[in-house]
């Protein structure tokens, strides 16, 4: 009932100290804590809540870009209409503040919003941004250990993982990065986002690298969207370049990095640049960590199951360390001015043409530093890396058409 499993291997039984007997619980969804056959969910179901039409609560001074207008617009209409709209729109476009006018609008109707994201780091990163947007109303933000957990607002930011725990909550609810992990390959989480909105209420996909499937249904319109195919500072995406670093995992084993790497990490810390170094498995991180220590002690590494993931995130930010290495974690939402980022091992399985797009997008998202070094070390060329890179290409080309860079 909560997560919509009806796979007979995710039920288990187990005695209960609450109905005395072997009583069956889920297994699908027990990271949320464990729901018994004999536990109740509770969901309201007397009248609905008063809503109180509210005066313009955006207090954001910005502009909007062309692109950026363009999507705004169909969100607004999206919200007004309680439609479903994607918006794919290139990393670094401004998809936040695309946002801004549809989350007003529905809150000016009195209405609750949720935006839902796969990680923790971008509930992290949104929260504050939500917050000074819309100063005069209580934003939370959920995810594992929040400790707004318990609390209500007209806007939340949460993990996907945390719509488990609503039922018909949300007249707007938006989806972000729809096609990351566990998010896209996770039912239950989409059963849970489906049952997380309110029976008329609207539905807002965002992305920067759709699936084929969707893509096909955009180019036909069987799929209401915008394609906002430039940044908000009208420069192109950084296009990466593909390095030949040979055996690395061999030089790794032995306490080495390709020099090719090692050059080029020492070349942006000696320029003061922050630097991104993306790896295919925690196990790396370590013994990479321990060799670049002896160029900067302040370089560290970051992976999911860090306990001081954050503060890593938060210190990086602050330019307090010069360079992480990182898994995939760091792949989206992420955004650090003047920042560069290095891939080794490009070739990896995990590596593929939709992660590629999204860690190239770190570079150049800042109008101050829109120009960013994106570079895969590679082993060997994959199908995905050129996907990736033609992928952004052909953004680049259809921005220039429009006239948006």
């Amino acid at each position: 009932m909560r997560c919509g499993n009806e796979e007979a291997y995710l039920f288990a039984q187990a005695p209960c100290a609450r109905c005395g007997k072997d009583c069956a619980y889920c297994r699908k969804c027990i990271m949320m804590g464990r729901v018994r056959e004999c536990s109740s969910l509770v969901s309201w179901t007397g009248l609905p809540e008063t809503k109180m039409q509210a005066a313009d609560l955006l207090q954001w001074a910005g502009t909007l870009s062309e692109g950026q207008a363009v999507a705004s617009r169909a969100v607004v209409q999206a919200v007004q209409d309680k439609d479903s709209y994607l918006i794919w729109a290139v990393c670094g476009a401004g998809k936040t503040e695309m946002l801004f006018a549809g989350i007003n609008e529905a809150l000016q109707r009195g209405e609750r919003v949720c935006i839902a994201t796969p990680r923790t780091d971008v509930v992290l990163e949104l929260h504050p941004r939500l917050q000074q947007a819309f100063p005069s109303i209580p934003v939370i933000a959920l995810y594992g250990g929040s400790p707004d957990r318990h609390k209500q607002a007209p806007l939340t930011i949460s993990t996907t993982h945390q719509l488990l725990r609503y039922y018909r909550a949300f007249d707007t609810l938006i989806i972000d990065e729809v096609d990351a992990f566990p998010y896209s390959a996770d039912q239950a989480l989409q059963y849970a986002a489906e049952n997380a909105r309110a029976k008329q209420s609207s539905l807002i996909y965002l992305t920067a690298t759709p699936n084929e499937a969707w893509k096909r249904e955009v180019k036909r319109g069987k799929r209401k969207a915008a394609v906002i195919c430039a940044r908000y500072h009208r420069h192109p995406l950084p296009v990466p370049s593909f390095v030949w670093c040979g055996s690395w995992k061999s030089r790794v084993n032995k306490q080495s990095l390709p020099s090719v790497v090692l050059r080029w990490l020492q070349s942006h810390l000696a320029a003061s640049r922050p630097v991104f170094l993306f790896v295919s498995r925690i196990s790396y991180i370590e013994p990479i960590v321990s060799l670049l220590k002896s160029i900067d002690e302040r370089i560290e590494g970051v992976h999911a199951e860090d306990l001081k993931r954050k503060e890593k995130v938060a210190s990086f930010r602050k330019g307090e360390i010069p360079l992480l290495v990182t898994t995939t974690i760091l792949e989206r939402g992420v955004t650090v001015p003047n920042l560069q980022v290095g891939v080794l091992g490009a070739e990896e399985e995990i590596f593929t043409e939709s992660a590629l797009v999204q860690i190239a997008g770190r570079a150049g998202r800042n109008a101050s530093f829109p120009e960013g070094d994106v570079v895969l070390f590679h082993y060997g060329k994959t199908e995905a890396m050129t996907a990736a890179k033609r992928h952004i290409k052909q953004m680049n080309e259809q921005a220039k058409q429009k006239g948006w860079i």
